[in-house]
């Protein structure tokens, strides 16, 4: 049997990724400050929601130590860990960027996906396999202004991916995959945003007004075709654009 853990799942790509998952008959572990009704109303039986702040190390590192993860993962053969949950913010040169703001990202974006990686790498069940993704970007291959934050937090994923691999343990597998461009909060986010914190803002409003974003559920079922496929985890660091169609 196949199980998943998502992050993120309440909406945006974490939603679609969820439903990707279900629609396949895959049991779903969503971890979210929000629950996803929607969700829940379609697949009651295949759909555990667990409400969490993500960006609180010491809540989910309790969670994660709790009988709630070794209960989900038993009698699974292969585990899936979706690491989709992630902040922008803060955005904005160095003397705008709020410290809270940037401990809360750190925590969500670098923090939380190294943390329930290790920990279902340690509650794994005897002869079963771990496949983990961490949803990176393409701000974690090239620095954007504004973006320092984010940028780096991508890139520490990015490389996180690298250093697991070379651990070689037989029954993991990492990648670390860049979407593409979605239609999610995120874009409107971005463009809701000044240029005094992101100057590069017209390019992106430019793909929302030239109808260039990604649906999320196209992109999310091409990214769990890629999760379940024989090559995921050749390569640590892939861009989901750049894989074959």
């Amino acid at each position: 049997m196949i199980k998943a853990v998502v992050t993120g799942h309440s909406r945006g790509l974490g939603a679609a990724i969820a439903a990707a998952l279900l629609s396949r008959q895959i049991p779903v572990l969503g971890i979210a400050r929000n629950g996803n009704a929607a969700l829940a109303l379609r697949h009651a039986d295949h759909l555990q929601q667990i409400r969490l702040d993500l960006a609180d190390p010491e809540a989910l590192s309790r969670w994660c130590d709790s009988a709630a993860l070794t209960h989900f993962l038993s009698g699974c053969q292969t585990v899936l860990l979706i690491n989709n949950a992630g902040s922008l913010q803060p955005m904005g040169p160095l003397h705008l960027q709020d410290s809270r703001a940037i401990v809360r990202s750190c925590a969500l974006n670098v923090t939380t996906p190294q943390l329930l990686s290790a920990a279902l790498a340690h509650h794994l069940p005897p002869a079963c396999t771990l496949r983990i993704l961490h949803v990176s970007s393409g701000a974690g291959r090239h620095p954007y202004p504004g973006w320092s934050v984010y940028c780096a937090s991508k890139a520490a994923l990015d490389h996180h991916a690298r250093a697991v691999a070379l651990d070689a343990d037989e029954r993991v597998r990492i990648s670390a995959l860049a979407p593409g461009v979605i239609d999610t909060d995120m874009q409107a986010e971005i463009r809701n945003t000044t240029v005094e914190h992101f100057p590069l803002r017209e390019r992106f409003e430019a793909l929302h007004r030239h109808g260039e974003l990604v649906a999320p559920e196209a992109a999310a079922e091409r990214l769990v075709a890629h999760l379940l496929g024989d090559s995921f985890g050749r390569q640590p660091v892939v861009d989901l654009r750049e894989l074959p169609a």
